[in-house]
């Protein structure tokens, strides 16, 4: 049985993912569809290519992913499907692929679209050639190769001798803070090494705990989650809201007067000694 995830933008207070639902299994039936979110930012592309790439490695190969995020952003008549790590990523010509992916996709072709027109004309399409790509197992039986597409990859942290920055790159519901520093990336810079994770008003911490119940209730607490990110949290409080941590914003620049002390907020540095 086929397997569709849905991500998005779109949110589910009207009737728009359940008629998009409604249109792949007109066509397929047997198609088993999953919801990974409908809440992801339009601009905020670091926290959507996070959410999506922790979610899409848990999947069977052969699984197709729809990603629904500023589609019409461009003029552009195509959205792209990608073969990554033997599943399928179908999004618009964005740059969100690379996001994901971290590297160009061996083999990515453009599917046509109605462009000039709504989304679930869009949708429709889509629908279609998944269903013929599903029947065909075959990317170029839906659309001509992409040679050009829009490319951005992943945000990294920076480095130094003896200390690594990373940026807020998602805030989840309990206000956890989640940063774009992997336990590879810590590892790699440590070298066994003592370290501070210092941010917001000269606050630290010194050690790293399983889960977040490795602390007592109301202290600082850091971890690598499930995603092998690193996350700092308060044990039963709220770390965002009391430390003023925001998401990545790329409208925000470090010394844009209109970004006022904001950047500041999104950093996070480790010193090691």
């Amino acid at each position: 049985m086929p397997i569709l995830t849905m991500s998005s933008d779109i949110g589910q207070r009207d009737y728009i993912v359940g008629a998009i639902k409604g249109q792949f299994l007109q066509l397929q039936p047997e198609l088993n569809l999953v919801d990974i979110t409908h809440y992801l930012s339009q601009t905020n592309y670091p926290l959507a290519a996070y959410t999506c790439n922790s979610a899409f490695k848990h999947f069977p190969a052969g699984t197709y992913h729809l990603i629904l995020i500023n589609v019409f952003e461009s003029d552009k008549d195509y959205f792209l499907i990608a073969q990554h790590n033997n599943q399928y990523i179908i999004c618009p010509d964005n740059g969100l692929i690379t996001m994901i992916t971290g590297v160009k996709p061996a083999k990515m072709v453009k599917v046509p679209v109605s462009r000039n027109s709504n989304l679930l004309n869009i949708t429709a399409d889509l629908a279609a050639a998944i269903y013929k790509l599903d029947d065909y197992q075959n990317l170029t039986a839906v659309g001509e190769l992409a040679t050009e597409f829009v490319e951005k990859y992943p945000l990294r942290p920076t480095v130094g001798p003896n200390w690594i920055e990373g940026q807020v790159i998602f805030i989840d519901h309990f206000e956890n803070v989640v940063v774009n520093i992997t336990e590879k990336d810590f590892e790699e810079h440590r070298k066994g090494r003592q370290f501070k994770i210092m941010f917001q008003r000269n606050e630290v911490i010194e050690s790293l705990s399983g889960n977040y119940t490795g602390v007592n209730e109301h202290d600082k607490v850091a971890w690598f989650n499930s995603a092998g990110f690193l996350e700092i949290a308060i044990r039963n409080g709220n770390m965002a809201g009391l430390f003023g941590f925001q998401g990545y914003d790329e409208q925000l620049q470090p010394n844009a007067s209109a970004a006022g002390n904001k950047w500041f907020y999104q950093t996070i540095r480790i010193f090691f000694e």
